[in-house]
């Protein structure tokens, strides 16, 4: 399907599209997100969303930075709700751009809720998370016949000791075959800890990737009884996610077909 102007367009001023700007890699931001960007009056963004892909938008558009890393909030959660809500009165179309997935750990429901409250017309346009693009681009795959049938996909952003985890570890790592782990590196010596505890032997393959999909990506693969030594020896840095399970094994294998490929902190 070949979307036009026609097709993106909201027949009545103040629509707000939250769009999925994929992982980074540019080539894979949806057809329907880049001529949503090409069209918007406002684009109000996240800080992943790579810099090529805010090449895309209208030169004429209102673009406002919202991002949010850890421990530098350029809008709190609760304000780029209200300024989603502010700027769908006195524009046509409104653009929340948001890294990978607006469903997949990115607040989209948070979103869509206000505005839907605010009489706000709203629409989900996917992307695709780096949960799994991230993985395929290292030569990953999170399913194979010989290795894995199942794969869980999970926060790590807990502050163990500051507030009560949420995420049953022990039922994690006794389900899933596989396990992706989002915003874990800066507890990664806690959940390495946590999935030991639940019975995940200690020489269970891991992997941590940066910058998915982007041409610096990087990753380090170990194993859960030498991986947080590994951080720390390569100051490896976020953002990052980690695959954890037998599948990992296969980076050696498949990681020459996958593009854009940088084993900079690749050990053994």
């Amino acid at each position: 399907m070949n979307y036009t102007v026609d097709t993106v367009m909201p027949q009545c001023r103040g629509k707000v599209y939250l769009v999925g700007a994929g992982p980074g890699d540019p080539g894979l931001m949806t057809v329907k997100g880049k001529t949503l960007l090409e069209f918007a009056d406002v684009v109000i963004y996240d800080a992943l969303v790579s810099p090529q892909i805010l090449m895309m938008v209208n030169p004429q558009a209102e673009k406002i930075d919202a991002g949010k890393r850890r421990g530098r909030h350029s809008l709190l959660q609760e304000e780029t709700n209200q300024l989603l809500i502010a700027k769908a009165q006195t524009n046509a179309v409104v653009v929340r751009l948001k890294g990978g997935d607006p469903f997949i750990f990115g607040r989209g429901g948070e979103e869509a809720r206000d505005l839907i409250a605010a009489g706000v017309p709203v629409e989900i346009v996917p992307g695709i998370t780096s949960g799994i693009a991230a993985p395929a681009y290292a030569g990953i795959p999170l399913t194979h016949r010989n290795y894995s049938s199942s794969v869980t996909f999970v926060t790590g952003h807990e502050m163990a000791g500051k507030y009560r985890p949420q995420v049953n570890w022990q039922a994690i790592a006794s389900s899933a075959e596989t396990i992706v782990i989002y915003m874990g590196v800066h507890n990664l010596s806690y959940i390495v800890t946590q999935l030991q505890e639940a019975g995940l032997p200690e020489d269970t393959p891991i992997a941590l990737i940066r910058w998915g999909t982007r041409p610096d990506q990087e990753q380090l693969i170990g194993s859960l009884n030498n991986i947080v030594e590994q951080v720390t020896a390569t100051q490896f840095q976020t953002p990052a996610i980690a695959i954890i399970g037998n599948v990992v094994q296969l980076h050696s294998l498949l990681a020459p077909c996958s593009p854009q490929l940088l084993d900079v902190v690749h050990q053994k």
